[in-house]
């Protein structure tokens, strides 16, 4: 198929991330201005006054949503159209542009959503600013949109354990997010580094887990004696109050969240509050170093209820359907010491550690499945003898794959055992991976022969605020 110049040079000059799917230029522009009218059906009313009180701070125009258009000459309107569910699903739109008109149709109010988001890409980059803009024309180009994602899942994560971020960077992060179209929002609030979810029947889980002495400073040293640390208390939570508005906020940008609390492995900061969910018999403190802490949680019964006390309170708060259990890299060696978990073992006839980590997640999954949500964890939750006993489960088990060949088998894995599985592209979109200036130094052992690190070490173990995997990405992002 051969392109005529002016549609390429049309199409190049659309800044729409991610690219639709289906996108045909016009000519001309659409003028928006203080007399344009924005009309809506009374299911899309709140989208459209959503998208009506953004373009505010900057245009410095105050559109009323009205149910009729009247004879006003510059209109933007929004119809639900349930005869489009067929041909786009619930997240499709179609948008159409003219010069006096801005048509979005959609059979649901998130397909509306993100016909908003792709009218706030097409608009000048200044409707981003949160005080009004003189001298700028506020010109949409004419243009007909039919986009539906690929991807059901299309996720970002944030890490907070490590590096605590305020409730307002959470909501910019959201606003981020909404504008790229992504629909799941990934919180991993517990770690070895810090709790920072408030449970109120374990108040120590914040008052000791969510904060730190002191942080290290650059890469890990196996010598204890060349670490440096920053001297400096790190920490923070976010209250149940915190959370119930984090959500809400998520929810009118139809993103979905997903609450990570890690287990039984990454639980340091919460046995520094009650050494008795651990294993180890000398006290902990809030881990300050990088990866995994010196303890996981016991798998005995008194632990099990008390994490199950504690996602009691997470489904009271999060009314999304997954609830993550982490059930990543779980060291063996604490139970290996431990003589109660031995025993343990051998009175569930269990024939080693594997096997002990999977009867802890089946207990997660039994009580999360009889409350009518879904367990979702990191790949490794299918070691042991977990996947077996779930050939016909209802609950999900999200494989983090494309890390090496383990993870793509362990993606067909869940495959075969009848489980969905998020692809998460990690190397491509982790932000945390190490870039430092010594070349002896490199990215990761996989890509050690055609990647090195550019930027210091001290940068490279200081996460920035997001670190984001953006697990699937929305559509077919455009190349430029």
């Amino acid at each position: 198929m051969v392109f005529a110049p002016v549609a390429v040079a049309a199409l190049s000059a659309l800044p729409l991330v991610p690219w639709p799917s289906k996108v045909t230029p016009g000519a001309g522009t659409f003028p928006l201005s203080a007399s344009t009218v924005v009309v809506a059906d009374a299911a899309l009313s709140q989208v459209a006054d959503g998208f009506a009180r953004r373009l505010q701070p900057a245009t410095g125009f105050t559109f009323v949503v009205k149910r009729s258009a009247g004879a006003a000459a510059s209109v933007v309107e929004f119809k639900l159209d349930a005869s489009l569910a067929k041909m786009l699903g619930d997240e499709g739109y179609r948008l159409d542009v003219t010069s006096k008109r801005v048509t979005v149709r959609a059979a649901t109010a998130a397909g509306a959503f993100y016909a908003t988001q792709t009218l706030r890409q097409l608009l000048p980059t200044a409707i981003e600013r949160e005080a009004r803009v003189a001298g700028v024309a506020w010109m949409i180009p004419v243009v007909a949109i039919e986009d539906v994602p690929r991807f059901s899942w299309r996720g970002a994560h944030l890490d907070v354990s490590r590096h605590f971020m305020p409730k307002t960077f959470v909501k910019r992060y959201l606003d981020l997010m909404a504008l790229h179209k992504l629909n799941r929002f990934h919180w991993h609030l517990t770690d070895d580094q810090g709790w920072r979810l408030e449970i109120v029947k374990y108040p120590r889980l914040t008052d000791v887990g969510g904060w730190r002495t002191e942080t290290l400073v650059g890469g890990y040293q196996p010598d204890s004696t060349k670490r440096k640390y920053d001297g400096v208390p790190h920490g923070g939570y976010y209250t149940q109050d915190d959370v119930r508005e984090v959500v809400a906020y998520a929810a009118e940008r139809m993103i979905t969240v997903v609450p990570e609390i890690e287990m039984p492995g990454h639980a340091q900061a919460a046995i520094a509050a009650y050494p008795a969910l651990g294993n180890l018999t000398r006290p902990l403190g809030v881990y300050r170093l990088w990866g995994q802490g010196d303890d996981v949680f016991s798998a005995s019964a008194a632990t099990v209820t008390f994490m199950q006390d504690v996602l009691t309170e997470v489904l009271a708060l999060f009314p999304g359907p997954w609830i993550h259990v982490g059930g990543d890299e779980v060291q063996k060696e604490p139970w290996k010491a431990s003589a109660a978990m031995q025993a343990q073992m051998k009175q569930l006839g269990l024939k080693d550690e594997h096997e002990l980590q999977s009867w802890f997640i089946r207990q997660m999954d039994t009580f999360l499945t009889a409350k009518g949500r879904r367990m979702i964890g990191w790949d490794e939750i299918l070691e042991g003898t977990w996947s077996s006993s779930r050939r016909r489960a209802r609950v999900a088990a999200a494989a983090e794959v494309d890390y090496s060949r383990r993870h793509r088998r362990r993606r067909r894995s869940a495959k075969e055992i009848g489980e969905s599985a998020v692809r998460c592209r990690c190397v491509a979109s982790h932000h945390r991976l190490c870039r430092c200036r010594n070349p002896n130094r490199r990215l990761h052992p996989r890509y050690s022969r055609r990647r090195r690190c550019r930027r210091s070490s001290r940068q490279s173990f200081r996460p920035p605020p997001t670190r984001g995997t953006a697990w699937v990405s929305s559509n077919r992002a455009r190349r430029t």
